[in-house]
């Protein structure tokens, strides 16, 4: 977080100062670091300099359409996992043949749409859903590009509702089965075998996993060649994890180290391929790229103690920030202003009425009524997984650069959330 720092007692993100933000726009208010989001792309663009690679940011960690322009303005390509996402790409500046499709549930409208827009390939994770995109594509008198996501059944060490990898998650085809699925693939008319895909998981703080996936796909690719289907491109995916201030994680893997491993690896390995043929390499990184970027500014509405804990009752929820509830993540919560005094333990809650309303638990801080609180490295599944419950408008963004600052996306109004509803007559 070295863009959000605390300068002459206050916490700024670059030059600007949050408490400025906060009284111009609002809060709660997702404010984002553009110097930090160019930053963390720029490590995985120079690892890859030089090289026949492509750094797909993975959307879904944050789809503002002022950040995919920024990172479109970089290089980047984007993955996806919805037709939506495409229309976001293409409305933000971005070059539908950089785009990979992923996802286990593409419905024929989305395969048409990414079809006709000429996306860079589908990511397919099953043998009916080759069969549905081969029957779209031949009906467009098209031919669609595929890699087969591949499971390989290693274990990323995270939290299991963000691992994806393993033989009982929904994502992919088992290792054991790919070799047939390829050949399944490889006979379809309407589809072109171009290449292999991986991602075993998201917040990955040890590259060993990784590593370990790629000899498998490796492993795959070898084989496939002595079968004649010749892959382009290798899709290793994403997952490396940011730094929350968690104690005791290890600290998360440098983009350059991992990448430096990794190519490493695919170098050797390509020295010794049959025929010495090239192959692209693809990532899908996305909480890395955005995590780190964003602070989501909350005020204190009231301090209620209790008998078995103390709540701190701020004026965002679980609506506006998922990740505590849903995954029981811990987030770092920082005062804005610190204040001098004798601290007390909160659990720091939002107003939605529900128990699971929390967004930190336990923090020692010295706060009264009316200060601001910054959630840190928030950048990343924050507002893509926000929500209206409780008819609750999401909160506004704005992206700071220096001490300039931009609204990227206005707060929800209540008019607004109900504007598309109707009443029967």
């Amino acid at each position: 977080m070295s863009h959000f720092s605390y300068q002459d007692g206050v916490l700024h993100a670059e030059s600007t100062a949050l408490p400025k933000i906060a009284e111009a726009f609002g809060t709660p208010a997702y404010v984002y670091s553009k110097a930090a989001l160019l930053e963390n792309f720029a490590a995985y663009a120079d690892a890859c300099r030089g090289r026949d690679a492509l750094v797909c940011y993975a959307m879904k960690a944050n789809s503002n359409l002022a950040i995919l322009d920024l990172l479109a303005r970089e290089g980047a390509g984007f993955d996806i996992v919805s037709g939506g996402e495409l229309l976001r790409v293409i409305a933000a500046g971005g070059d539908p043949n950089k785009v990979i499709f992923s996802g286990v549930g593409k419905t024929e409208a989305e395969m048409r749409l990414a079809l006709d827009k000429g996306i860079l390939c589908f990511n397919v994770e099953s043998i009916p859903e080759l069969h549905r995109l081969n029957e779209v594509a031949g009906s467009m008198g098209k031919r669609a590009p595929v890699s087969l996501r591949v499971n390989p059944n290693v274990d990323a060490k995270t939290h299991p509702y963000i691992a994806t990898g393993l033989k009982a998650n929904k994502f992919g085809v088992a290792f054991d089965d790919a070799l047939d699925t390829y050949r399944t693939a490889a006979a379809l008319p309407h589809l072109d075998v171009v290449g292999i895909d991986c991602h075993i998981g998201s917040q990955l703080l040890d590259d060993a996993p990784l590593l370990e996936a790629l000899d498998k796909l490796i492993e795959l690719i070898d084989t496939l060649d002595t079968e004649g289907i010749h892959l382009h491109h290798l899709d290793i995916g994403g997952g490396l994890g940011v730094d929350y201030g968690v104690a005791g994680d290890k600290a998360p893997v440098p983009v350059g180290d991992y990448l430096g491993r990794l190519f490493a690896r695919i170098d050797a390995w390509g020295a010794g391929r049959d025929g010495g043929r090239p192959i692209k390499v693809i990532f899908e990184p996305g909480r890395s790229i955005v995590a780190n970027t964003g602070v989501l500014v909350t005020k204190v509405e009231f301090l209620k103690p209790g008998v078995e804990k103390n709540f701190c009752i701020i004026d965002a929820a679980m609506n506006d920030m998922m990740r505590p509830t849903l995954y029981g993540a811990w987030m770092d919560m920082q005062p804005v202003v610190p204040r001098e005094g004798e601290k007390a333990v909160y659990d720091i809650v939002g107003p939605v009425c529900e128990s699971g309303d929390w967004l930190a638990r336990e923090r020692a801080l010295a706060v009264e009524p009316g200060d601001l609180l910054a959630m840190l490295s928030a950048g990343a599944y924050g507002m893509t997984m926000a929500s209206n419950y409780n008819t609750r408008g999401r909160a506004v963004e704005v992206m700071v650069d220096g001490e300039q600052v931009h609204v990227i996306r206005q707060r929800e109004n209540p008019a607004e959330l109900f504007a598309l509803e109707s009443m029967i007559k």
